[in-house]
Parts: structure tokens; sequence; C-alpha cells
């Protein structure tokens, strides 16, 4: 159904990396979404008032949060495809993550109250009154929250979305929620045994769960994440596909909501490089990111020296020294200062986070790998900087 509706609503569907067709499928699941919980709502609010089931209301109840949750996912999908202005000059792509962090919040607060109702009718039970048309509807309603998790997931990965990705994960929790109601149904009918109440607290449980999931992945990407490995190699194969570029370091990625990236990276030059000819390279290669990938790009040219053998063999000898010590840990910028007393050696460490030993104990065994080279009466001095990937560690 999606599909079919995008064809009609959304021009060049198949853009997913752009912000417009991103707003665009947002708006579309937002307002199927709702329109499906609000008929889950009335069908299984009629069921439950039929068969006296509060485990079948309180899975009503919980569609209709859905309706709602789909209505601030919706407004905050609008609201994320503002233009940037003169107070948000990085957008508001960003209002995506806080709409689903209230819609989350709104979920546990619903999942709580419902368990106080189920513990009620655990201490009251009432006999359910068996309907046929009551399970029926759970049937029907199974099979539309199944087919819900499915697009939402697969349409918040093709745009990378972590609210629908949320949804997905809610719909399937309600799914399984709703099975267990209608167990409750029929176990309650056949078997005379009135468990209505402690599976109202089981879909409470669910609902709640679900909403601590959907909060963590919209709390995630507000306070930072590390960029997909994936995005990482595409930057780096572009950067380096470009003549003159040795390399790249310090990978930064800023996240101002989804499609609203900026990247800022060193890329390695040679020092005997024209300054002018490698700015114009530099220049090509941040307007071919921000075509390519969709995002604001800034790069520091670290010149190299690859004309002097001793310098080359030096910082191979402390890469390799450091990686003994773990192999996520490289080293960068590395240059040699010569003066009439000692000759500085100069370089980069990146430590990952959580290494096991702290930076104070890397940077002292760098500086004894460097001071180590020193020979004929030279005197080596390292001056290490410790630094932090801010790409995921087994791309860095």
């Amino acid at each position: 159904m999606v599909r079919l509706l995008s064809r009609f609503f959304i021009p060049n569907r198949d853009d997913y990396g752009s912000p417009e067709v991103r707003g665009a499928y947002g708006v579309l699941c937002g307002v199927l979404g709702i329109v499906l919980n609000l008929l889950l709502f009335i069908g299984k609010f009629t069921a439950g008032v039929l068969s006296a089931s509060v485990a079948i209301t309180a899975d009503a109840f919980n569609n209709l949060s859905d309706a709602g949750s789909s209505v601030i996912t919706l407004i905050g999908f609008r609201l994320a495809g503002k233009k940037q202005d003169r107070d948000h000059p990085f957008g508001h792509g960003r209002m995506e993550y806080l709409s689903g962090l209230f819609v989350s919040v709104a979920i546990i607060l619903m999942g709580f109250e419902l368990i106080k109702s189920s513990f009620e009718k655990i201490l009251h039970p009432e006999a359910i009154e068996f309907n046929l048309l009551s399970v029926v509807i759970l049937v029907v309603s199974i099979a539309v929250k199944l087919y819900m998790s499915y697009y939402n997931r697969s349409v918040g990965k093709k745009i990378g979305s972590a609210a629908m990705t949320a949804t997905a994960t809610d719909s399937l929790s309600d799914s399984i929620a709703t099975t267990v109601v209608l167990i409750a149904t029929l176990v309650g009918h056949f078997f005379n045994i009135l468990i209505d109440g402690w599976c109202g607290i089981i879909v409470a449980v669910f609902i709640m769960i679900a909403g601590i999931r959907a909060a963590k992945d919209t709390i995630d990407p507000l306070l930072g994440l590390p960029p997909e490995p994936e995005f990482v190699d595409e930057i780096e194969m572009i950067v380096t596909s470009h003549e003159g570029i040795l390399g790249i370091h310090d990978l930064i990625v800023h996240d101002y909501g989804p499609g609203r990236r900026m990247i800022s990276l060193h890329a390695e030059v040679p020092a005997s490089s024209d300054i002018l000819e490698t700015h114009d390279t530099i220049d090509n290669i941040e307007a071919e990111l921000s075509a390519k990938l969709n995002c604001a790009a800034v790069i520091h040219m670290d010149p190299i020296d690859t004309g002097n053998e001793k310098i080359g063999a030096m910082r191979d000898y402390i890469s390799k020294k450091m990686m003994e010590l773990g192999e996520e840990i490289t080293v960068h910028d590395f240059r040699m200062v010569t003066g009439p007393t000692h000759t500085n050696l100069i370089f980069d460490v990146v430590v990952p986070f959580g290494f096991h030993l702290s930076d104070d104990e890397v940077r002292k065994a760098a500086k004894s790998a460097a001071e180590s080279l020193a020979e004929g009466g030279e005197i080596f001095f390292a001056v290490v900087n410790i630094d932090k990937s801010y790409v995921r560690q087994d791309k860095a």
C-alpha cells in the first residue's frame, strides 16, 4: 500500500537522501498510521465492551496512543522539513528526534496506567463474555500490526529514520501483545481460567518496553552517534579517489537531523605539492561530497613529508609499536623538527574509547618508542597528542 501511494504522492520517491523525500515518506506513513490505529481502536474498544475484557480494552487504548504517536511523528516530520532561518542556521532536522522522544514518553505513561488497571482486574476478577466478533477483530488486528511493522521498518531503513524504526518495533510489540490478549480470551472461554488481568499486565509490559526502546533510539542521535561504517567508507572512497590525496584522518560527522549532516576531516597531501593546486583539489572534493552525500564538508590539509625516507621509516616503526598495544590504535600528523640541541618528534596517536590502557600509559609507550630511535648522539624528544576517534573503531 505504501509503495502504491508513494507513486502518487511522492515525486522522486527513490531519492531517499533528499530531505524533501524523507519528509514526504514521514507524512505518508504517519497519516496511514493514524488511520489504521484509529480503526483498530474502534474495533478493539467495541470488542472489549462486548466481552468485558480489560486486556482487550487496554490493547484498544494502546492503539489509540499509537494514533496519537503517529500525529506527533507527523508533526515532527513537518517541522523537521522547515528550512534554515536566522535563529536555526542548521535547520530543524532534530525535531524528528524530539517528536520521537515525546512519543516514547507517552507510550511509557500509557503502559504504567494499564498496569494499574490490570492489577485492579486481578484483585477483582470478572468473567469474560466470549464473543466471536471479538476474536475476529483481534486476529485482524494482529495481521494489520504485522503489516504496519513491515512497512515502517522498510521505509525507516530506506530513509534512515530512527523514529520510523522505533514505530516498527512498537507495532511488532503490539502484535505480540494482541496475541497474548487473544490467548487470554480463548483460555477464559474454553478452560474457564481468568487470566485477563495478568495478560493485561503482560500487554502493559510490552508497551513500556517498546516505549523505553523507542526513547533510546531517539535520545542516542540527540546525544551524538558515530556515523555508519558504510557512510565512512563512502567518504574515504570519494576523498582518496582524487589525485594527490594520500589518506584521511580526524573525520567528524555532525548530525543536525536526518539528511542534514556536516563533515569535517583532515586530508593528507604531499608537502612538496603546489599549495594552489592542492587547494583547488580540496575545493572540488568538498563540492563532490556535498553533491553525492547531501552534506556540507570542510577539509583541512595536512602536509606529509613523502620525500624523507628517514621520517617515513620512523613513522612506520612507531605505528607498528602502537599497534602492538591494540590494532585499533593509529598514528598520524608525524613530523620532525630539528633544533641545535635536540630533535622533536611530534605526532598524534588515536586511542579508542574504553581502551584497556589509560591515555597516559599510551602516551608513555609512544614517547618511549619515539625516543628510542635516536642514534649516534642524537637526542629525541617526543611530543605526543592523544586523539579520540569519532567514527566506529573497527573503521577508524
